[in-house]
C-alpha cells in the first residue's frame, strides 16, 4: 500500500511539472505562428553564399 501511495505522489508531481512546462510554453509564445511554420516548409531556401 505504501508503494501505491508513493507512485501516486510521484505521478502527480510529474504531471504537475508537465503542466507547468506546457503553460510556460503557452505564455512564451511557442504556439503563436502555426501557419508560418506550415508555409515555410513549402518554399525553397535561397542558396547559401560562401
Amino acid at each position: 500500500m505504501t508503494a501505491i501511495l508513493g507512485l501516486m505522489g510521484l505521478s502527480l508531481l510529474l504531471g504537475g511539472i508537465g503542466l507547468g512546462i506546457f503553460l510556460w510554453s503557452l505564455r512564451s509564445g511557442q504556439y503563436d505562428d502555426l501557419q508560418g511554420a506550415a508555409n515555410r516548409i513549402l518554399h525553397d531556401d535561397p542558396p547559401p553564399t560562401c
